[in-house]
Formats: structure tokens, sequence, C-alpha cells
């Protein structure tokens, strides 16, 4: 009798264990166009986004001591807060484990890295991370690209001309509406984010006017013909604004309430033949 109530015992707390998320956690199929604005401000960032199938993350970074920590403003810094270990070891990790590689037919896990300031001391800091991480990188080499899970791409204070003289590369900037036209190639500039509230009036209420959706579409249009993909920030926590985007066909649909956007997005997946 002693023995199966320790075994009862035993087993109530092993589910216990699990059902907290200390135990092996479990990962939905992915959801490409979900991106996590901030990420680091999840209560569990990162994890908490992998579980609910989103593919690409955000994360703000500052120079302290020689180490990137995460956070949006210095008074958010902690040193248990690297780049290391919110993003980088468990990245690696999870790819590692759950063997996904990237190929043609999807788009690679976006860590879209924004460095706050100091933009060319910062970027020498974390070449020389993301270098040892390479194994799981997009890596761009004497003008090929090598495909991994994983593809940085750099925002903020982004010190674009010594990012583009790297070879190898391990990762990539963002730019804005006004790079639309811009030369740059898609190995070095695959993604257009901007601001949602300087170019467009709608705000998620009501019906999106014609000229915007014209104006929007246009936008992914080009963005896409050149190889790169969209996203913008600022933008309303909005079914109707995010059904404006799955329509235009924007790559990374920006959301901080990351189970709603979740919700919606394999609501929308189901509903399609």
């Amino acid at each position: 009798m002693f023995q199966w109530k320790f075994c009862s015992v035993l087993l109530l707390v092993l589910v216990c264990h699990n059902s907290t998320g200390l135990g092996q956690q479990t990962f939905q199929s992915p959801l490409y166009q979900a991106h996590a604005h901030n990420d680091y401000r999840q209560k569990h960032p990162l994890q908490d986004a992998l579980k609910n199938g989103f593919w690409s993350v955000e994360a703000d970074i500052f120079l302290v001591e020689g180490e990137l920590l995460v956070g949006h403003s210095q008074d958010e810094l902690s040193k248990d807060r690297t780049l290391r270990k919110l993003y980088l070891n468990p990245l690696k990790k999870h790819f590692q484990e759950k063997k996904q590689e990237s190929n043609e037919s999807s788009p690679p896990f976006t860590l879209l890295i924004d460095i706050k300031t100091d933009g060319e001391d910062v970027y020498q800091v974390l070449r020389n991370q993301l270098r040892e991480y390479r194994d799981f990188l997009y890596t761009y080499h004497d003008g090929k690209t090598i495909r991994h899970p994983v593809q940085v791409v750099i925002s903020g204070d982004r010190p674009v001309k010594m990012i583009a003289a790297d070879n190898p590369r391990f990762a990539g900037i963002d730019g804005r509406l006004s790079d639309l036209s811009s030369d740059k190639p898609s190995q070095l500039m695959p993604l257009i984010s901007d601001r949602w509230t300087t170019h467009f009036q709608y705000r998620g209420k009501g019906k999106m006017s014609e000229t915007e959706r014209t104006k929007l579409r246009e936008i992914v249009r080009q963005a896409h013909a050149a190889g790169r993909r969209v996203r913008f920030w600022a933008t309303p926590e909005s079914e109707e604004l995010w059904e404006e985007l799955i329509a235009a066909g924007v790559d990374h649909i920006n959301t901080d309430k990351l189970e709603k956007l979740h919700d919606f997005l394999s609501q929308q997946s189901q509903a399609r033949p």
C-alpha cells in the first residue's frame, strides 16, 4: 500500500512539474507570420514565443562592460539577461533538438536584434558572438548564402558599412520604406520594417480605406519583388488590422499579445481550404 501511494504521489509531482513548464515543453507548428515585438518583456523570453509557434522574435541590446545585455532601456538591464542566455543558446538548443532545418520552401526563423546605442562598438562584440553560433545562423560568404534555421537581422543603430563589409557575415540589416528602391542586395537587407502610424491613418477599427489598402499592397509588392520581407511596428493589436496585413501579404505581424495572435493565425489557417 505504501509503495502504491508513493508511486501515485510521484506521478502527480511529475505531472504538475510538466504542467508548470518546468519539464519538457511542447512546441506547435510554426506560424510563419507571427513576430514577438520586444519579446524579452514576456514572462518567459523566447520560450513563450516558441510555444505559441512564433517564427520571429525581437531583442533590444546594449553593450555593458563587454557584454550584450537585453532590455529596452538602461534601467531595465540586468547582468543575467544577456543575449547569449536569453536567445543565442536556447535557439541553438531548440533547433538542435527539433532537428528543424531551413529549406527553400519556408522562411528562416528571424532573430531581430535592435542595437539601441553605440552601433559600431556593439556590432564588434555582436559579430564575435554570432561567429560562435554560425552552424545554425544564415551565413553570407563570398557572395553566397549558406542557409541555416535562423537569420539574424540587425535594426536600430546599424553600422551599415561595417556590416556590409564583413566576409563572412552572420547578419543582415533591416531597411525602412524609404529603402524600397534601394540597390542593396536582399542578402544584406532581407527585411523592410517601419512604424505603421507614420505611414497609415488606419488604426484597426472599421474598414480600411481603399487608398491605404492599395498603398499597403504596393509596398508589399515592391519589397517582395526585391526579395525582401515586410514588417510594421506600432501596429494596433486589432484583428481587423491583422486581416488586412495577411490579405496584403505582410510577412511579419507585430504583437505583444502572443496568445491572441496565435489564436487568430491558427483560426485563419484552419479556415483556409
